[in-house]
């Protein structure tokens, strides 16, 4: 119960210290490795190892460790499925092998932190998806297999790794979402987590400045209106 106290009082604290208003923002724009995450998280959403790999090459000089690159990728399985998530993380080794044929010796950077045992796995996730949402998030309707799943996995276990911050979680997020066809009401919802967990409207321009200059000017100029409608109804 006191590692379970522990994790619950983390889980808080990261949410209380990243969790601002829209109208508290304050304009900034993402960092050379923020804006890393976009690309990886787009390219691996759509399957384009090709250009996964030139992107996560980049994330690596940009500063991302080999343990947040292989999160981003871990991270995005939940919504983009196993397989292009495998492939992605084959895509990351390849390039990591060849990098140190190259004599680059890349930083490993930390491990997550392991989730207590006698963890309430499914308040922690229920806890960090009201959060991250804004507002208690009910899909029983839907399912209620997918509603404890998301509960329990995605915003629980997945979310509990401290590899990633929540906002950068969410810039993958966004980024892939923005690249994959029919996800709009699901990218539209996720802007809106990015402003709960501490982005800013400056931030979410540059994830959609970054789709457009690095990835495809298609998928921003999709993206745009979204973000827009998503900004003036937080206004």
């Amino acid at each position: 119960m006191k590692k379970l106290l522990c994790l619950f009082a983390m889980v808080c604290f990261i949410l209380g210290t990243t969790g601002v208003s829209f109208a508290n923002a304050k304009d900034s724009s993402l960092s050379e490795k923020e804006k890393a995450i976009v690309p990886i998280a787009s390219f691996m959403a759509t399957g384009d190892i090709t250009n996964l790999k030139t992107a996560v090459n980049k994330g690596l000089d940009s500063g991302l460790t080999v343990n947040e690159t292989k999160e981003i990728i871990v991270h995005l399985y939940a919504y983009c499925g196993f397989p292009r998530a495998l492939n992605g993380l084959s895509a990351v080794n390849e390039v990591l092998e060849e990098r140190q044929a190259n004599g680059i010796n890349d930083v490993m950077g930390k491990e997550a932190t392991p989730i207590p045992a006698d963890t309430d796995i499914l308040k922690v996730g229920t806890d960090v998806q009201t959060k991250v949402s804004g507002a208690p998030v009910d899909l029983t309707a839907l399912s209620p297999a997918i509603d404890e799943y998301l509960k329990t996995h995605l915003f629980g276990d997945l979310f509990a790794r401290d590899v990633l911050s929540f906002t950068q979680r969410e810039i993958a997020t966004i980024s892939a979402l923005a690249s994959m066809s029919g996800t709009q009401s699901q990218f539209q919802a996720h802007l809106n987590c990015g402003l709960n967990v501490g982005l800013t409207p400056a931030q979410l321009q540059d994830i959609v400045n970054v789709l457009s200059t690095e990835v495809n000017p298609q998928i921003a100029t999709d993206a745009q209106p979204i973000l827009d409608k998503v900004l003036t109804a937080r206004k």
